[in-house]
């Protein structure tokens, strides 16, 4: 079935309308619905608007509150631990972001560690904050344990995201936004709306064997880390940086996205985990300088001899802002599943559906 699209306007509308519906302020409401849908900007299908139910299932069962009191729990000039009191991630990762940039403008850097929070949508909404202020931007997050350990048959860590940006002047944002497992969840979830198999090395079934089902999940199996145990480690210091430094959960006892699994009994921490920072690039050189030289950085590898030349060598980000590019221009496609759960929202709420272009 092919998929319908929708301009960004009309989805960002729609999501902040219900955020506003289920009881979020307008403020909060349009950074929810900004981040949200800027995932489906970026061709991040999975994290997008395919994801508002599922928060909204999350409120209904007392897991998120859309309402929240942040608190900063601990400060220096440069850090804090903020408690996000179970807000969105989609907001709570936007203020602690904030917080870190305000830091870094006063004394070079700023780093802030989040617990009591939930779910943040991608890395980059948050890291790219940092671009607009000359800023080098750093996001992370632990995630529900999906994810085994090398050798390993339990889940124990999340996907758990890293995204580093750096700002240039001629060319777009170099954007490092990548999970630490071989895919991401939403990749497996997308396989299976499509009724796709995966690629080799994604999954492994319960027992611990090689397996492509995209139903692998659900059978009691994991995702596997990138690249063995180089992934793991790498998802390992996320859990560390995001969970235990903030006061968070971490590892297996990460809670759940999904509404109707309840989180584990004797947590550990608090909440999902973050860890966002800020790094002023003046605090080690002049702005003008470094952009300068990213340009030519970012030139000289799209300068990169290919294997094939119609598969040329892309820069981290590329990919996103060029789709970005084109869906702003031709819509946002979505698959029939996602605007089904949009259809029963929209009937939910009483609210009128997006106009599909």
């Amino acid at each position: 079935m092919n998929a319908a699209s929708y301009s960004y306007e009309s989805l960002f509308a729609f999501t902040k309308t219900v955020f506003i519906h289920f009881g979020m302020q307008l403020e909060a409401a349009e950074i929810a619905a900004k981040n949200l849908i800027l995932a489906d900007l970026r061709g991040i299908d999975s994290h997008g608007i395919a994801r508002l139910n599922g928060y909204i299932r999350l409120q209904k069962a007392g897991r998120a509150n859309f309402n929240p009191a942040f608190k900063i729990l601990h400060q220096t000039p440069s850090t804090a631990t903020l408690d996000a009191d179970k807000a969105l991630g989609l907001n709570s990762a936007h203020f602690g972001m904030q917080l870190a940039i305000e830091k870094a403008k006063q004394v070079g850097t700023g780093w802030v560690a989040i617990q009591n929070s939930n779910h943040f949508g991608i890395a980059a909404a948050h890291a790219m904050l940092a671009l607009e202020q000359d800023m080098i931007g750093i996001a992370l997050t632990n995630a529900s344990p999906l994810v085994t350990p090398t050798f390993g048959k339990e889940r124990m860590l999340g996907t758990n995201p890293i995204c580093v940006c750096f700002p240039s002047n001629q060319f777009n944002a170099f954007v490092l936004d990548m999970a630490t497992s071989a895919a991401a969840n939403g990749k497996l979830e997308i396989a299976q709306r499509l009724n796709k198999t995966l690629p080799p090395n994604w999954v492994q079934s319960e027992n611990g064997s090689a397996s492509t089902n995209a139903h692998e999940l659900k059978l009691g199996g994991a995702l596997l880390p990138l690249g063995g145990h180089k992934g793991y480690g790498l998802a390992a210091v996320v859990d560390i940086l995001s969970g235990v430094l903030s006061g968070a959960n971490f590892g297996p006892w990460v809670p759940p996205f999904v509404a109707f699994l309840n989180p584990l009994e004797n947590l550990p921490g608090n909440g999902i985990g973050h860890f966002v920072g800020a790094m002023r690039i003046d605090a080690f050189r002049p702005a003008s300088a470094f952009k300068k030289q990213m340009d030519e950085w970012i030139e000289r590898f799209k300068q990169t001899i290919p294997i094939e030349a119609e598969n040329p060598v892309l820069i981290p980000g590329e990919l996103e802002f060029n789709e970005t590019n084109k869906r702003l221009k031709n819509g946002i496609p979505l698959h029939h599943l996602v605007v089904e759960s949009m259809q029963e929202l929209a009937s939910e709420t009483g609210m009128s559906m997006p106009i599909a272009l």
